[in-house]
């Protein structure tokens, strides 16, 4: 094919349209990962208006393989009460790390899927290690398409899976007593 040609077929709007598909796409896909990178923003940094906003209204959240969760079993809540039950875990821990890697994404119209890596470190007292605990695994989150996110995505569903933990797992139920008592003094 000559040079010329090349052009030509590059330029056709057939190959612009299937370019402009694949960009939408891929911006798409860049959304929600950064998304779900806000999870953990939100949460490291107990920015928890952050983290309210990237939930819908309603959300099943699964955290039924972290033994330990405030949440035993599925569970549908609001992204109000979600956020609220959160709070005085986070609250009460010194520092939270949430690493997220691999997004794995599936877009299907206005709806996708993610499964994203992750490992959580948790920190009761900086200075003991004894108090640290850390779990690594991964989360199978669902979203929708919504304008009023920040990055155009919202949190429908959020089910994590622990594959391993390390450390002890103790300081969460101290963490989240103390959250409660910070919580009520403000």
């Amino acid at each position: 094919m000559k040079l010329t040609q090349r052009l030509q077929w590059y330029t056709s709007p057939k190959m612009i349209y299937r370019a402009g598909r694949k960009s939408m796409a891929l911006d798409d896909k860049m959304k929600v990962a950064e998304t779900i990178y806000l999870y953990a923003l939100g949460i490291d940094t107990k920015d928890f208006d952050l983290y309210r906003s990237i939930f819908a209204d309603q959300v099943e959240i699964d955290f039924s393989s972290y033994e330990g969760s405030s949440v035993t079993e599925p569970s549908h809540l609001t992204g109000d009460e979600w956020v609220k039950r959160v709070r005085p875990l986070f609250t009460g821990l010194t520092a939270t790390q949430h690493s997220m890697t691999n997004p794995l994404i599936r877009l299907e119209g206005d709806v996708a899927s993610c499964r994203m890596y992750m490992q959580a470190h948790h920190v009761f007292e900086a200075e003991k290690e004894d108090s640290w605990f850390t779990i690594g695994g991964y989360y199978d989150d669902m979203l929708v398409r919504n304008d009023q996110s920040p990055t155009g995505w919202l949190l429908t569903g959020v089910t994590l899976t622990v594959l391993w933990r390390k450390g002890t797992d103790s300081i969460m139920e101290q963490a989240r007593s103390k959250g409660h008592t910070l919580l009520k003094d403000h």
